[in-house]
């Protein structure tokens, strides 16, 4: 992936440059998702899964945060990823989960008490200053490759045969 990634839905305009690197668990924690926050030439913010160590597929489109914030407004209570798939082009199903991790990392939404999939919406406005400074500022970060954790799986001896 190059610093200026070309966004595969023709709607959504070129991310002209990175503005976060970060790192978040998975919902089930399980894996670690690696993903960018980009902005565009008018600073509008796109956020693009990079890297999944767990293995499962992913689509690395950049998604606005606008829409992202219209789902979620429009989103029935409790939040699933539900209303994030129709954001993506990808047929990943795996995608509107894993944003929705990174949608909690950020403090975006949270888990409901007692509940597994059931997430509710939190106040935006301590994560959009965040990303206010960093539009504003100069940040332009490099994006280094990230090469896939190939797991093996654990070695099970025979079972002994049983002689009769």
């Amino acid at each position: 992936m190059t610093n200026k990634a070309t966004v595969n839905n023709s709607n959504t305009p070129q991310v002209s440059r990175i503005i976060k690197i970060a790192t978040c668990p998975t919902c089930s924690g399980k894996a670690t998702l690696t993903y960018h926050f980009g902005c565009t030439t008018d600073n509008q913010v796109h956020i693009c899964i990079a890297a999944n160590s767990g293995g499962g597929f992913f689509s690395e489109e950049w998604v606005p945060l606008k829409g992202i914030q219209e789902a979620l407004d429009k989103a029935p209570h409790p939040v699933t990823a539900f209303p994030l798939k129709k954001l993506f082009i990808g047929k990943s199903v795996n995608t509107p989960g894993f944003l929705l991790a990174v949608l909690k990392y950020e403090g975006l939404v949270k888990l409901l008490e007692g509940k597994i999939r059931g997430y509710e919406k939190l106040d935006p406005a301590p994560f959009m200053l965040e990303l206010v400074k960093l539009v504003s500022s100069d940040v332009d970060l490099k994006v280094e490759p990230v090469l896939p954790i190939k797991k093996s799986a654990p070695t099970i001896p025979p079972k002994k045969s049983k002689q009769a």
